[in-house]
């Protein structure tokens, strides 16, 4: 099979890498300046124990691809950006595709299979940060990362098969799991913490902030009846990169790269949205959608205010 990155910043231009390394046929479909520099440079991979330049081949968008009956379309980009990159993918690939959501929340997958019949999820735990146009970093050692996969909205067939297989070939954990989706709402309790770091900035000061947006969470879920599993944390030693750290996760990143938009919405607020459907307040969770946003829309760097003020602006407007 060929995989078709589409969206190749942090997630899909590491997973895009591996997969190259390890002797598959990738293409990237990338935006911007990251397309020209992945274009002109090729893709270069950052890890705490090498550096490499890829000559992965790269569109800046899908009717720039010829597909083949047996390619997969790895969905990589934030949730808010899906469905225009969706109605962009239909209009010129095969209808029935295999679109594998390797992306955070679950909401991406609904999305696909309004279009294509044949979607999976994949389950992304992968410490990996793209700050730079041409330029991804993952932090993890021995294994980059864990991307279980399954049939959307279940099952497991012959291509969820060969892509856990094509993924533990390429240095990360991937399994095939039936109930796939069972992990990505675990993961998307770990994902409430994104938009505290970038509201309060990364590291142990938000992390009360963070116990209460996942403690609303579980409180929807288990209201919505939804099971889950996983969601405990990073299974996978991390190492910085010529001395540095990752500063945090894809929507710290966000707004450091000022992109304008942010996937907040898709995380806190499908919590914000299942606590609406089911009658269990969110404050925290709405709070955290709100200023997320509003500080993506302003062009505001990561730490807008400290965990005091935010504990604070609970009991009134959001500060402005």
């Amino acid at each position: 099979m060929r995989f078709v990155v589409y969206g190749a910043g942090a997630v899909g231009g590491v997973i895009g890498a591996r997969l190259f390394q390890h002797g598959h046929d990738v293409t990237l479909i990338a935006r911007g300046a990251h397309y020209e520099a992945l274009r002109d440079r090729g893709l270069r991979l950052d890890t705490p124990d090498e550096s490499v330049t890829l000559p992965v081949p790269v569109a800046d968008r899908p009717s720039k691809v010829t597909f083949r009956p047996d390619d997969v379309v790895l969905l990589a980009m934030k949730t808010q950006d899906t469905l225009p990159a969706l109605a962009e993918l239909a209009a010129v690939a095969p209808p029935d595709v295999a679109v594998a959501c390797a992306q955070n929340g679950v909401e991406n997958e609904r999305l696909a299979l309004r279009r294509f019949p044949r979607v999976y999820g994949v389950c992304v735990l992968l410490p990996s940060a793209f700050l730079e146009p041409g330029v991804v970093e993952a932090y993890a050692v021995a294994k980059t990362g864990g991307l279980d996969v399954g049939r959307y909205p279940g099952g497991v067939d012959g291509t969820a098969e060969s892509l856990a297989a094509a993924f533990a070939g390429a240095t990360f954990v991937s399994e095939a799991r039936p109930d796939v989706m069972r992990y990505k709402y675990g993961k998307l309790l770990m994902n409430l913490g994104n938009a505290v770091e970038a509201v309060i900035g990364p590291g142990e000061r938000g992390a009360d902030i963070a116990r209460l947006a996942r403690d609303e969470g579980e409180a929807c879920l288990r209201a919505a009846g939804i099971d889950v599993l996983g969601g405990g944390g990073l299974p996978f030693q991390t190492r910085p990169i010529r001395g540095r750290e990752r500063g945090g996760g894809s929507s710290y990143q966000s707004l450091r790269r000022g992109t304008g938009t942010i996937e907040a919405d898709y995380l806190n607020g499908e919590i914000v949205l299942l606590g609406r459907e089911h009658g269990v307040p969110t404050p925290v969770n709405d709070l955290l959608r709100r200023l997320a946003n509003r500080m993506a829309h302003e062009g505001l760097q990561p730490g807008l205010m400290t965990p005091e003020e935010f504990l604070a602006a609970l009991d009134g407007p959001a500060p402005e």
